[in-house]
């Protein structure tokens, strides 16, 4: 029986097993719509092995904005035992409760936009009813041609609104904030409360104030939030409203004083020329504007001729005298000097595991760091977890001690952080002994703001519940490691037998240890630090339980989790850390001991952007690029490529700190202004501009850098498809590809069938020029059409395969349709970098942008076989505009054919567009020489020789499909092709 047939008896075998439960999978549900699965989608369906909390966290993360209880729900569940026989289970929790935090942060961000908005709405409602009373009054002047009638009172009051001195001191106000003029509505109620009535009257008057309290002269509280709109200082204070009626000179003109001068010394006094009346309660509002309208009244009818126009009202502001002092400041703000003008910046480090369940509200304690150390002007990375605090900052120099105090005081002395840090922090705080120039730091910021960030750990070490950090072996002085390593030298060199030679272990990744280390010490060698406990076990399973056993890392805190795991969990009983790591060692040598040997040979590689600092001369890193010795930490310069690695000084200089030849032009012809992490901003972009004007070599380059800069979204996309995918950061589609799509996408009904999602970046560019397109309809229409969809309307379907790239994909676009394109996007997308990945979950995920365009991943096994399906099956699916196709190489021309086949899926007169057509170049040798089979013989060599040359012989294989394709497309009489050489080649495909 041939394998085809084979085939098809294992799907007629599937799909009659199936059957019996397509009704229950039936019944899921997408965004509140009830959707029945494809046959495709069943099949592509796979179960995967994960944690009971990981999964319940998933759930809650992704119903979130369903669940009005989110909010108060707490953010850590699990009471399971920690799993340390594996990591994976506790990395998936963590992550889970990652985006947990994360989501319950954004939720909090978005009410608050919210509100904001609704004021803001409320607030240009309430201005454009002022403006369309004022073009009423107006042409009711223009139009009457007699004598305005007395009786008639215009629809707003003028109410004028003086402060005192006092208060103008205290707040700095302006000159336009100390006296000004606003405008307020009068309801039509204040027509009845004029009238005299009996009881009757008097009852309906209080039931329709009840029902106008929204108007400033109805209502005490809604007076008070004009008058903010207008003075914003006046939120800060307390004071006391009195209101008056005004004064007017000889033609009619509202006066604020006596004399009608600017200097209103006594303007807030108790002046005897008009009655003041205090404004304390919602009938005393009420009372004072029917006195200012009744004093218009008698104005108009004793004076012919009169500049007054309608009634007026003086509101008097003045600081309440018996209103409570500001507390006093703290003592450690007491004297303190300007932060600004430090003529250095001193770096430190500090961590804190405070005991008794730690902190039991992550989210409040940082809200109350960023309040504290607001003053010094500090800056940093901060985590702060239900574990505890882990910090590194640079802090100006001249406020050193007094940032030392404001997290040491007692709460007796005026500290607030005492149950967070105070005694708490191992070690005290780590200081470099030697401060940065400001000149120089401002030139190579270590940290350019002070992110402080809630997570679940402070340090990711991949166990689902923390073992008891208090116990965690003997915190060893600086003195006495370097005392007992000489010793440990001594008797290695003198050979003595039978010594007890400590294990002296480097808890430190792979990376650090390449630069530095103490001598006799054996790195783990680890990626990450959440590897360490399968490393440490097979180091030390035939080991004495009662051997020495000494550790260290750069600041101390991972040592904290090391010797807690080795004494709890692997039962060892001599076991001791470095007290505050390298970075102590190093600070307690240099001022105790300044003429002893360090005992730590080369950089202490430190997490900021100094890359490391240099303990003595010694290089024992390999230059990545050239193989000499060297002690230099850096990362490409190029973006997209940005890895980190060791490189001697002449290479950096010859290859402008990138890693190779490729990505040096890259960063020339950019003109590239290179990030890891944070966000990339518009000046970011004019920088680039500015300083690429000097560089261009090519047409190519020149036309990039005078087309529009994308929005501040596109760029960390690309950022974080480097820092999370870097082996396929090349894949993205950039700026100059990504506008071009957005464009075609923009010129359609914005219906896009993209196959191959990737990190998002093309699916963001069409999702966008979809949304244009929507805009573009008339508004009657797109009403009545609602949101775009499967059906039809504005519409990205995306195909992928990796769950990890639909991972990472979905949070871009999750932040696109909540946050728009700018910095707030970025910013959240930002946040991507900082933890694991949790791959993509079940078969699909919707999101909606603008409210025009909608989107949706569909996790494919076989994106070809999904697309020849949705071809032929008589769906509810409307056809697309463009197909854009970014999948398996080998099999582009079955895509077409697809695509070309009918009208169903791409509609007649549709673009399908193919990336990598000319693929690195290859093509042309293809075109040129063909694939020499003979190149198929075994590699000989090392192995970095035969992975090259399997490496090379793959692309050359993959150039042949290519120009096979590109051969076969460009003679196919269903289809013209005009193939552009943007990136790496881009075909555009109309089907005729």
């Amino acid at each position: 029986m041939s394998s085809i047939n084979k085939q098809h008896i294992l799907i007629l075998t599937m799909s009659f097993l199936l059957a019996s439960v397509m009704p229950v999978l039936a019944r899921r549900s997408i965004q509140g719509k009830i959707l029945a699965p494809t046959f495709a989608q069943i099949t592509n369906k796979r179960v995967q092995n994960r944690s009971i909390s990981a999964f319940v966290l998933n759930q809650r993360h992704k119903q979130c904005k369903l669940s009005p209880t989110f909010l108060k729900q707490p953010l850590y569940v699990s009471n399971k035992p920690a799993d340390t026989s594996s990591s994976s289970s506790g990395a998936a929790y963590h992550a889970s409760a990652n985006q947990q935090i994360v989501a319950r942060r954004n939720e909090i961000n978005r009410q608050k936009r919210q509100a904001r908005q609704k004021a803001l709405d409320k607030d240009r409602e309430r201005n454009l009813k002022l403006r369309n009373l004022f073009m009423e009054e107006k042409q009711n002047d223009s139009s009457s041609s007699s004598s305005q009638d007395s009786s008639s009172i215009p629809p707003m009051f003028a109410v004028k609104v003086v402060t005192c001195r006092t208060l103008r001191l205290e707040l700095r106000m302006n000159g336009r904030e100390k006296r000004g003029r606003m405008f307020v509505e009068r309801p039509s109620i204040f027509s009845a409360m004029q009238n005299e009535g009996g009881e009757e009257e008097a009852e309906q008057r209080d039931d329709d104030a009840s029902d106008d309290n929204e108007y400033a002269c109805m209502s005490l509280k809604a007076l008070k939030q004009t008058i903010h709109e207008f003075f914003r200082r006046l939120k800060k204070s307390t004071y006391i409203l009195s209101a008056s009626l005004p004064i007017l000179d000889e033609d009619g003109n509202v006066l604020t004083s006596e004399e009608g001068d600017d200097d209103d010394e006594n303007t807030n006094d108790n002046n005897s020329s008009f009655e003041m009346w205090r404004l304390e309660t919602d009938e005393d509002v009420q009372n004072a504007f029917l006195e200012a309208e009744q004093f218009y009244q008698r104005h108009q009818e004793e004076n012919e001729s009169t500049s007054m126009k309608r009634p007026t009202l003086v509101i008097h502001v003045t600081k309440d005298p018996d209103a409570p002092p500001p507390p006093p400041p703290p003592p450690y703000l007491v004297g303190m000097p300007d932060p600004l003008t430090s003529p250095t910046m001193t770096m430190l480090s500090f961590y804190a595991f405070p005991p008794d369940g730690g902190i039991s509200d992550p989210e409040s304690t940082a809200d109350q760091l960023k309040r504290l150390w607001r003053p010094f002007r500090a800056l940093g990375r901060v985590y702060v977890a239900k574990e505890g605090v882990n910090a590194q900052m640079s802090v100006p120099t001249n406020v050193l001690t007094n940032f030392l105090q404001c997290c040491t005081v007692k709460p007796e002395d005026g500290g607030e952080l005492s149950h967070v840090l105070g005694t708490y922090m191992e070690n005290g705080i780590n200081i470099d002994p030697i401060p940065v120039d400001m000149e120089e730091y401002q030139a190579k910021p270590a940290f350019k703001n002070l992110h402080i960030r809630v997570r679940s750990q402070i340090v990711a070490d991949g166990f689902a519940t923390p073992l008891d950090w208090q116990s965690a072996g003997y915190d060893m002085p600086p003195l006495e490691w370097h005392q007992k390593l000489k010793e440990a030298r001594e008797a290695n060199e003198k050979g003595v037998d039978n010594a007890p030679l400590p294990i002296v272990l480097d808890c430190r990744n792979d990376y650090e240890t390449q630069v530095g280390k103490f001598e006799l010490a054996e790195p783990l060698d680890t990626e990450n630090f959440r590897d360490s406990w399968d490393v440490l076990k097979d180091r030390l399973k035939d080991v004495p339980k009662d051997a020495p056993v000494m550790t260290y890392c750069t600041g101390g805190i991972r040592c904290v989790k090391v010797n807690a795991y080795l004494t709890q969990e692997m039962g060892m009983t001599n076991v001791s850390r470095l007290a505050g790591g390298i970075i102590s060692y190093d600070r307690t040598l240099n001022e105790q001991t300044p003429a002893e040997e360090s005992m730590f040979k080369g950089v202490n590689y430190v997490f900021d952007s100094r890359m490391g600092r240099r303990i003595t001369d010694d290089q024992l890193g390999t230059c990545y690029t050239c193989g000499s010795k060297t002690h230099l930490v850096s990362n490409c310069k190029n973006e997209n490529c940005h890895r980190r690695m060791v490189q001697c000084e002449n290479c950096v200089d010859s290859l402008l700190g990138t890693c190779s030849e490729g990505c040096k032009g890259r960063v020339v012809n950019a003109g590239m202004v290179p990030k890891r992490k944070g966000r990339a901003t518009h000046n970011d972009v004019d920088e680039t501009r500015q300083e690429s004007d000097e560089v261009y070599t090519n047409v190519d380059d020149y036309s990039s850098g005078y087309s529009s800069s994308s929005p501040s979204l596109f760029r960390q996309i690309e950022f974080n498809t480097a820092a999370l995918l870097p082996s396929g950061a090349h894949m993205v589609s950039g700026s100059m590809q990504g506008a071009l799509l957005k464009m075609l996408a923009s010129q359609t009904s914005g219906r896009i069938l993209e196959i191959g999602s990737f990190t998002g970046y093309a699916t963001a560019c069409f999702l966008e020029g979809a949304a244009i397109a929507g805009e573009l309809v008339d508004g009657k229409e797109r009403k009545e059409a609602g949101i775009g969809g499967r059906e039809g309307g504005p519409f990205v379907l995306s195909l992928e395969r990796d769950r990890r790239a639909l991972g990472i994909a979905s949070a871009h676009i999750k932040a696109m349709s909540e946050l728009g394109l700018d910095e707030d996007a970025a910013e959240e997308a930002s946040k991507l970098a900082d933890g694991p990945i949790v791959d993509f979950e079940g078969d699909s995920v919707s999101f909606t942008y603008k409210g025009i365009a909608g989107c949706e991943f569909l996790r494919v096994n076989d994106a070809l076989a999904t697309v020849e399906e949705m071809a032929s099956s008589q769906s509810q699916l409307a056809p697309f505009d463009i197909a854009f196709v970014d999948a398996d190489k080998t099999r582009l021309m079955d895509y077409v054919d697809a695509l070309a086949s009918n009208d169903r899926l791409l509609k007649k007169g549709g673009l399908i567009i193919v990336d990598n057509v000319l693929w690195k170049g290859l093509v042309l040798d293809a075109n040129n020489n063909g694939y020499d089979s003979s190149d198929e013989t075994s590699p000989t060599g090392s192995n970095e020789e035969k992975a090259l040359l399997k490496k090379n012989r793959r692309a050359r294989k993959l150039a042949m499909k290519m120009h096979q394709f590109n051969s076969e497309v460009v003679r196919d009489e269903r289809v013209e092709v005009v193939m552009m050489p943007i990136r790496d080649g881009l075909s555009l495909i109309r089907k005729r």
